[in-house]
């Protein structure tokens, strides 16, 4: 068997990025970006003011002197008049700041009457002018290829005029289902039956990393079905499928994958639960063949499949950060493999804590609605005592942990 960080690194070794596409502005939010973005203007492009109020020389508002009041500029206007030695002009923010000025007054900071202006606080040169290029001058790189989009670089890009975006492919994953025993949504099982769950959640776990989900259907436990099914998946970048990769005289997707070319780079996993588990490629396409119990099911996805998504859509970041968390509760496990244990995570008092969230059988689904971390507890210990910190990360960054 491989071991569990082995494994990871072997994934992550034979992923690349994808290729680049061309998408719409917002079609590109938590996308990858492909290329390097260089600003084709300043910004702002223009020195404007950035306060409503009044554009004066500075030296002009000594001695709470009276200015008169020679234009207006709105936002999306622009000056008919320069200010000249004693005048002043009311300008909102936004609006282009005219020739001869080099300081904005706040409406607050003067008195208006009868088309003239009386400064009552002091000026300093050059206030509340938001000066051409300040920001970002014509020419610079403002964004660099692999940043992950977000609203921030959604307004960048829409103050550059970008339409379009070069961002990373996302890749099409198809999901497969095998066995006998499954009906389909909608049916209600008879004995010896089960809905076919695991492909709605793996959907749903592929959408949520920003793949592209292609559900095939189910492949019946014979060679033809089993062969059909994944034949189509293969046309996707990468194959997953649920259950038939153990030993059982009905797990027939190994043979399969291997009579259709596909290399198994490694069979079995170091980890629980999750350990009847393959990797294999053909042709830059990658095949992750996973257990059919649910829980070990989602948990590798999770541990594996996630963090190949990720690296293939171009992000960095594709594995989820370790912390300490005081442990509330003894744990047992067998010594020999990594144990992935469902939490219950807390923030209180300045630290983490970990509870249990329930028996960690790989068929108890409920834990998984319970919980909102993983143990990662090492493969070279057997028991955990309470109190003792161990290693944890989030399995939803959407949940929050209670603080107190």
């Amino acid at each position: 068997m491989t071991a569990f960080e082995e494994a990871r690194r072997i994934i992550l070794e034979e992923i690349t990025p994808l290729d680049a596409e061309q998408v719409q502005l917002l079609e590109s939010l938590g996308r990858v970006l492909a290329e390097d973005v260089m600003a084709p203007w300043s910004l702002p492009s223009f020195s404007n003011s950035a306060m409503d109020g009044y554009a004066v020389r500075a030296e002009d508002c000594r001695d709470g002197r009276v200015l008169p009041i020679i234009d207006y500029i709105p936002a999306g206007g622009h000056a008919t008049k320069d200010v000249t030695p004693g005048t002043a002009i009311k300008i909102m923010t936004g609006a282009p700041v005219p020739e001869g000025c080099d300081s904005i007054v706040p409406l607050e900071d003067a008195n208006e009457s009868d088309g003239s202006l009386r400064v009552v606080k002091p000026v300093k040169l050059h206030q509340h002018i938001r000066l051409a290029g300040e920001d970002v001058g014509k020419g610079e790189t403002v964004l660099v290829a692999g940043t992950v989009v977000r609203p921030y670089e959604i307004n960048m890009l829409a103050s550059f005029g970008k339409k379009q975006v070069a961002v990373v492919r996302r890749p099409r994953v198809a999901v497969v289902a095998t066995g006998d025993e499954l009906v389909e949504l909608g049916t209600v099982p008879l004995p010896g039956q089960i809905v076919n769950s695991n492909a709605y959640s793996m959907v749903a776990a592929i959408t949520s990393v920003g793949a592209v989900p292609v559900m095939v259907g189910i492949a019946r436990d014979t060679l033809e079905s089993t062969r059909e099914k994944l034949t189509e998946g293969l046309n996707a970048d990468v194959l997953i499928t649920s259950a038939g990769v153990s030993v059982g005289d009905r797990d027939l997707v190994r043979e399969v994958l291997e009579s259709l070319g596909v290399e198994i780079v490694f069979w079995r996993v170091k980890v629980k639960p999750g350990k009847s588990m393959a990797f294999g490629r053909k042709d830059g396409k990658f095949v992750f063949a996973l257990p059919g119990n649910p829980v070990s099911g989602m948990l590798t996805f999770e541990e594996f499949v996630a963090p190949a998504l990720l690296k293939m859509m171009g992000h960095r970041k594709t594995l989820k950060p370790l912390f300490p968390a005081v442990l509330q509760g003894a744990l047992k496990k067998k010594a020999g493999q990594i144990h992935l244990v469902r939490v219950r995570l807390e923030y209180i008092d300045g630290k983490y804590l970990a509870w249990s969230a329930g028996k960690q059988d790989s068929g108890r689904m409920k834990t998984l609605l319970q919980a909102n971390g993983l143990a990662v507890l090492p493969e070279d210990r057997d028991s955990f005592a309470t109190g003792e910190e161990i290693q944890v990360h989030l399995l939803d960054e959407t949940v929050g942990m209670t603080t107190a």
